[in-house]
């Protein structure tokens, strides 16, 4: 995912252009501080105390100059409108939240206001196109047949990414997003699909916590195909989970 934005911001804007990023929901911070550290000013939003306390934690370990460039606010996604004026930021990232919103699209219309003219929305959603595939090839047949009709999901199908968030309540089913039905969104808030990807196409059904290859090689090959594969038909179509990025009007 980090080389597709990367890719998407390269394409957008010139070179050397400090951008004025927002990251709701930002977590423990790591595409903040990535962004940060290649001369951005960033704003995160998180209203996780755990994650507060990580993202505070990893920005203590990093020079003055960039963490001058960094502000941390403790607030929810929904609430944009209360801390930011409309069009203040050129690049708005929302990865991995709107599986705990029950209703995405206010949400993603208030990030949207929060976009300068020719902005840049990234969100990383579940996949609701693919909700049968992890239950289908770890053989829970019975699961892999209830999600066809779905766009809820059982945490015990969450990925590491989603795992790293905001711990879900006991029992509570988290939700996902179809492709066609984010981008009629993304086409009625200004901010319409420009491009999208699959991310986790081939290892979604990886155990929690498995360590990368250790061999440069193996990992190289490894990124290379997943890369690939997220950008390629029929492959991203049916990834674990989709970044969308629309561009505002």
């Amino acid at each position: 995912m980090t080389r597709q934005l990367d890719e998407q911001i390269a394409g957008r804007f010139p070179v050397g252009q400090r951008l004025r990023v927002l990251d709701v929901g930002m977590g423990q911070g790591t595409q903040a501080l990535r962004l940060l550290r290649a001369g951005h000013r960033v704003t995160g939003l998180e209203r996780d105390a755990r994650m507060l306390s990580a993202a505070h934690e990893a920005l203590a370990a990093e020079p003055e100059g960039v963490r001058e460039r960094m502000r941390i606010i403790e607030g929810d996604g929904r609430d944009t409108g209360v801390h930011f004026l409309p069009g203040s930021f050129d690049v708005v990232l929302c990865h991995g939240v709107l599986m705990y919103v029950e209703e995405p699209d206010p949400l993603v219309a208030g990030l949207a206001r929060m976009l300068a003219p020719g902005g840049l929305l990234s969100l990383l959603v579940r996949n609701g196109d693919a909700l049968a595939m992890r239950p289908g090839l770890s053989g829970d047949w019975r699961s892999a047949l209830a999600a066809f009709d779905t766009t809820a999901y059982s945490p015990e199908f969450s990925t590491p990414l989603e795992q790293g968030g905001p711990p879900p309540r006991l029992g509570l089913e988290m939700r996902a997003d179809r492709l066609e039905a984010l981008t009629a969104t993304l086409a009625g808030i200004g901010a319409p699909l420009y491009a999208w990807y699959g991310v986790r196409v081939f290892t979604d059904t990886v155990p929690h916590g498995t360590p990368p290859p250790a061999d440069e090689d193996e990992l190289s090959a490894l990124l290379a195909a997943e890369e690939r594969a997220g950008r390629t038909d029929p492959y991203r179509r049916v990834a674990a989970l989709l970044h969308l990025c629309g561009v505002r009007g």
